[in-house]
């Protein structure tokens, strides 16, 4: 194992940042040595890639992230970088990370966990949520499901060096998940539709799930049914974590959609009502935009004062405005559905009412992975197939 000085001290203070004076997680948040579970990560290096960190080369440096309330991004593409070499340079989006401690620890409070009751973790990661899960309710009750084999074989092996021996399993959560769980916390987000039908089978009647929907920042948690259904709600809360993926990366993003939205005059040319925005940095919009059209996919660029927006969807839409600073945007589009008028729509809604319907709605997953969410008048389903 390698160490950093005074970890003890840095992981104390940085419990003090991540919890409440009170709160039963703090004293496990400082237990964690969490440099031992990232000893290598990537950083952006400002140009669209990535460059290796190393823990060993620079211990003052090592110590400053790991206790830092930030995520690592430990995988790019297919690329770990516990296997990368120092002038590699990934490009892509990342694929796995050590997940914001202070986030973790909200995504374990939302699980409700308690004595004597499993837990299944979705998406091992570097083993953090599995480590605090361990020192609160034993290492008996926990189990961590990656479909990545090398994630869940450097997770194990680091908790184990740290005297935490929880259950491993590697797999496609959204092909399989092994066994029955009283509690589910998911730390990917997770599909709507016949991808979210084995989690749900894997939760024990009277159980509860934490998770977030693919391509939204909503967390939903909610109670199991006699008969099936998940009944919750959208928290008032926020996260925004990767997508699952059923092989060694995502699968291919509309690029060739997204390039013809870059060249092409679009079927329809309009005037939008209000500003470009990089649409993935605005959680709420991009949750209901979600919701309203599933499966839309985002690209954001900027010049000097120009920014564009592009959108495009499986079904072939695709939608691109452009304007100078927030001058109302020139918008094309061109499909079966006119994408950036449906986002315009949603930022009316949110002008007008000061609120999008989103947090705190209530929600009712079947068993068939069809999500059904309503608040007040408003009402929509995701994954219906």
């Amino acid at each position: 194992m390698n160490t950093v000085v005074n970890w003890e001290k840095r992981a104390g203070a940085l419990a003090d940042q991540v919890t409440d004076p009170d709160s039963r997680w703090r004293p496990l948040v400082a237990a964690v040595p969490r440099h031992e579970l990232v000893p290598r990560w990537w950083e952006a290096d400002g140009s669209g890639g990535w460059a290796l960190r190393e823990g060993g080369s620079n211990e003052d440096a090592w110590a400053e992230v790991a206790y830092a309330d930030r995520s690592l991004v430990t995988r790019v593409g297919g690329l770990h970088a516990d296997h990368a070499s120092p002038g590699d340079r990934p490009e892509g989006l990342p694929t796995s990370s050590a997940t914001q401690p202070s986030l973790t620890v909200r995504m374990l409070r939302h699980g409700r966990l308690g004595t004597g009751l499993s837990l299944l973790d979705l998406g091992t990661g570097a083993g953090g949520l599995a480590a605090y899960a361990c020192c609160r309710i034993g290492e008996r009750y926990v189990t961590s499901q990656d479909v990545d084999a090398y994630l869940t074989t450097a997770a194990a092996s680091r908790l184990a060096a740290l005297g935490l021996h929880p259950k491993f399993i590697t797999g496609d959560a959204t092909e399989r998940v092994p066994g029955t769980y009283d509690r589910i916390v998911s730390t990917v987000g997770l599909p709507t539709g016949p991808g979210l039908r084995p989690v749900l089978a894997a939760l024990a009647p009277g159980g509860r799930i934490a998770t977030t929907l693919a391509r939204t920042s909503l967390i939903i948690t909610g109670w199991k049914q006699p008969n099936g259904d998940v009944v919750g709600r959208v928290e008032h809360d926020t996260a925004g974590f990767m997508l699952t993926r059923s092989g060694d990366d995502y699968p291919p993003p509309l690029t060739e959609l997204l390039a013809h939205a870059r060249a092409s005059e679009g079927e329809t040319t309009t005037t939008g009502r209000y500003p470009v925005l990089d649409v993935s940095n605005a959680r709420e919009l991009r949750s209901m935009l979600e919701v309203t059209a599933p499966g839309v996919e985002l690209a954001y660029e900027s010049s000097g004062l120009t920014r564009t927006a592009y959108l495009a969807h499986p079904d072939g839409s695709w939608a691109r405005a452009s304007a100078e600073g927030t001058a109302s945007p020139e918008v094309h589009e061109a499909g079966p559905q006119r994408l950036w008028q449906t986002l315009d729509r949603i930022r009316e809604r949110l002008n007008t009412e000061s609120s999008l319907p989103l947090l705190g709605a209530r929600v009712r997953i079947t068993p068939d992975g069809v999500c059904h969410l309503w608040r007040g008048q408003w009402r929509a389903s995701m994954g219906a197939e």
